[in-house]
């Protein structure tokens, strides 16, 4: 075997992910600022549910992959797009032309998850593939490097500013352009016919038989809801305690979780999956119980430190955890409409309700302008713990790890030896 290509092809699996996680939280994590110092407060819900929305494309782009063209293609069409959008929503200031655009941005860029975690486990075993998806950890961290040189450098603050959005758009092109270095990924069911359940992207829904398959998306969908609060409006919440550095501050959560990420692989075999993602499960219950805890103390700074702190566990072992189960579960010819669809179910569904729920919630506690957190974060609390109870008294494991050594490659493509 040809380690050096071998290498090769991780260091490109690698970088497409460091790309690919990196466009998006420069402009994500501050936007709901952004809404509100642009006066566009009433289109917060609508407008932070375009990530949502937006993966209401995953299983059609997943089916496209699966069925019609190269992957790496595929990839390299839906980030010239996203960032071609990301430059027009600079350029507008109604509430509108911003819901519109970062829509049609969402729906371009959020198939792109399953997408490259797809391309990356047709090159190298699903097992080892938190080795890979780091890199993406490592991306969403050096997001914030934007705006550290943007104050440091330049003495400028642009987290709450249009300039994120060229930002966002500036990698998105970079990404565009590497997708085409990427290893080879042909459709692997090229040729076969497309009903109007695969052009639906609803092909995946046949691993419903599966019990424990169905439970997964009942509880991934529930678990997504108490997260949304913190992905799309924890940013209202620095902003309360006195933040500027909404991106960087945030984005230590996602420091920790490269050291995680590596840890993943190694939980799965010593505990088990279900169990692995039982850790993230119960770090999600800390995040949630450290900021009621602070709020009832009047604590500052540290119940949020913690919070962020622990989304490396909740996002390595939860989520990253349900892209290998999927893996495993999906036949090879469905996975990348597979991994398109617990997209859908998660970041599409969970997040949709999730937004509306949170900014409902949040408004019932804001009394003459100022918000109450206490008694949102007693809620978020409650329905971690709910989750975990239910994912580990109920949810049985029913497929096997495969040889890390065995992998799907494309023709002509060295597996990565990790």
């Amino acid at each position: 075997m040809d380690q050096q290509m071998s290498m090769n092809v991780r260091i490109r699996l690698s970088a497409m992910m460091f790309l690919q996680y990196m466009m998006l939280p420069v402009w994500w994590f501050p936007l709901a600022a952004y809404l509100e110092k642009m006066g566009l407060s009433d289109w917060t819900p609508l407008v932070m549910s375009t990530m949502a929305l937006g993966c209401l494309s995953s299983p059609l782009i997943g089916m496209f992959a699966d069925r019609h063209f190269a992957s790496q293609y595929v990839l390299a069409a839906l980030n010239m797009i996203s960032g071609i959008l990301l430059i027009v929503a600079a350029q507008t200031g109604a509430g509108i032309a911003v819901f519109i655009t970062l829509l049609l941005a969402m729906l371009a860029y959020m198939p792109t998850w399953g997408l490259t975690s797809s391309i990356s486990m047709t090159h190298a075993p699903a097992e080892k593939f938190p080795q890979i998806r780091v890199f993406g950890s490592i991306g969403w961290v050096a997001a914030g490097i934007f705006s550290i040189v943007a104050l440091y450098r330049f003495n400028s603050r642009i987290d709450g500013t249009k300039i994120v959005f060229y930002c966002g758009a500036a990698v998105s092109f970079v990404g565009a352009a590497f997708a085409f270095l990427l290893p080879h990924t042909p459709p692997p069911a090229k040729g076969q016919k497309a009903s109007v359940v695969d052009v639906l992207g609803l092909r995946s829904f046949s691993l419903f038989k599966y019990p424990d398959f169905a439970l997964y998306v009942a509880v991934s969908i529930f678990v997504t809801i108490g997260f949304s609060i913190y992905w799309s409006y924890f940013s209202l919440y620095l902003t309360d305690k006195g933040v500027e550095l909404l991106t960087f501050t945030q984005n230590l959560g996602q420091a920790v979780e490269i050291l995680l990420m590596l840890v993943v692989p190694i939980a799965i075999v010593k505990i088990g999956l279900k169990w692995a993602m039982v850790v993230g499960l119960f770090a999600q219950l800390v995040r949630y119980g450290a900021l009621l805890i602070g709020e009832a103390a009047g604590a500052e700074m540290a119940p949020a430190y913690i919070a962020i702190l622990v989304h490396g566990l909740i996002f390595g072992f939860f989520f990253v955890g349900g892209q290998i189960y999927v893996d495993r579960r999906a036949p090879k010819e469905m996975r990348a409409q597979a991994q398109g669809f617990m997209f859908l179910a998660t970041f599409g569904v969970g997040l949709l309700i999730g937004n509306f729920l949170w900014d409902w919630v949040i408004k019932t506690y804001t009394i003459e302008g100022v918000r109450h957190w206490q008694p949102i974060w007693m809620w978020t609390t409650v329905a971690s713990a709910l989750a975990l109870v239910l994912f580990a008294i109920f949810f049985r494991d029913k497929t096997s790890p495969v040889d890390t050594t065995e992998v799907s490659i494309a023709e002509g493509e060295e597996p990565v030896v990790l």
